[in-house]
């Protein structure tokens, strides 16, 4: 395994600017994620790294080794596309073995290399079947295997999942976490898929206009997002959000509610009189005969093992997310209340986070 290392990178296409003095650094061993809208850079980004795209400035370290200006043959990476990009006359084994063979590698060394790879992608009664007859899902596993038999220093992964369909998503990130498990490479993914990032990233990079907003481990970035943008990218639904106005003591008042935050002293003092966005996540939001607060159910949606309910208090559209099996229909007047606790604080103009 490598760390990879980013310097003031700059990106230009076209005469423009896509990314601008981005640093980054990728620990040996870790299951980086970039994360982000579609054309937030992210791909850009990892094309660079590869050496696809070049850099109009900074450098790239891969195991210490500068490559900026290295053939992405010189680089010591391993790539999985987007698009399956399989010979489709050659079999599973030559598919796998055809950039080992090219370089010269002996046939007992590709033979070992196969043999491992097939076993720990289950592919080994498929070795000598051609693309056309597999699956969807045993394409993109191919797919990975090719990269995989280079033994990389990093493994570059460019939206694997996005053409296959739920359940295969599902399947093969479950295998792309055991695998990581199983090898401890250094690994960096790009997704626009929330729940890929959560569910594979040991720190995720959360991108918007080719600069970084965030980097942390998934819960960090899920419970204390730096900005508006991230908290309201990550969740589904998405964060709740009130604009107000912090009062004395942390007193937070909107049109539509009112509620007591609960802010150390020294941030209530600085926060005061001042105007706020306060977000709430769908799952801090509780219905219940209990709640303080009147609103009106206006849609439900149920969604197997909990439904989402979305209601108004006032001119105020939140969302919550109820586990049990209560009923509810638009029009339905409701009590619920907030977590004051769990909630996340933003300044209005800047929409980062206080």
């Amino acid at each position: 395994m490598s760390n990879l290392r980013l310097r003031k990178l700059c990106v230009s296409l076209g005469g423009n600017a896509i990314i601008e003095d981005l640093d980054l650094e990728v620990e040996p061993g870790e299951f980086l994620v970039l994360l982000g809208p579609s054309g937030c850079g992210k791909s850009t980004l990892l094309h660079s790294i590869a050496g696809l795209t070049d850099i109009s400035g900074g450098s790239i370290e891969i195991g210490g080794v500068d490559m900026s200006d290295a053939d992405p043959s010189e680089r010591g990476i391993g790539m999985v596309f987007q698009s399956y990009a399989l010979y489709p006359t050659m079999t599973v084994e030559k598919n796998m073995s055809f950039g080992l063979r090219i370089s010269g590698t002996p046939k007992a060394e590709i033979a070992r290399r196969i043999a491992r790879v097939a076993e720990m992608l289950q592919l080994g009664p498929l070795l000598q079947r051609k693309p056309a007859q597999l699956s969807g899902g045993q394409r993109q596993r191919v797919a990975i295997g090719r990269a995989l038999v280079r033994e990389a220093g990093v493994f570059l992964f460019d939206e694997p999942l996005s053409n296959l369909d739920a359940k295969l998503r599902a399947e093969l990130r479950r295998e792309l976490k055991l695998l990581h498990q199983k090898l401890g490479s250094t690994m960096v993914y790009v997704t626009h898929d929330q729940v890929e990032a959560l569910t594979l990233a040991t720190r995720i990079v959360v991108m918007r206009g080719g600069v970084i907003q965030q980097i942390g481990a998934p819960a960090e970035v899920y419970e204390r997002p730096a900005n508006i943008f991230v908290a309201g990218f990550l969740g589904a639904p998405a964060m709740n959000f009130v604009a107000g106005t912090l009062g004395p003591g942390g007193a937070f008042a909107s049109p539509a509610l009112s509620l007591a935050l609960a802010l150390a002293p020294e941030q209530a003092a600085v926060c005061d009189g001042r105007r706020v966005i306060l977000g709430i996540r769908p799952e801090h939001v509780q219905i219940d005969g209990g709640g303080a607060l009147p609103g009106t159910v206006t849609l439900v949606e149920p969604m197997g093992n909990h439904q989402v309910v979305w209601f108004t208090c006032g001119a105020q559209l939140l969302s919550a997310l109820v586990h049990d099996a209560r009923v509810f229909a638009p029009g339905q007047r409701i009590a619920f209340a907030l977590d004051a606790a769990r909630g996340s604080l933003f300044d209005d103009a800047s929409g980062c986070r206080l």
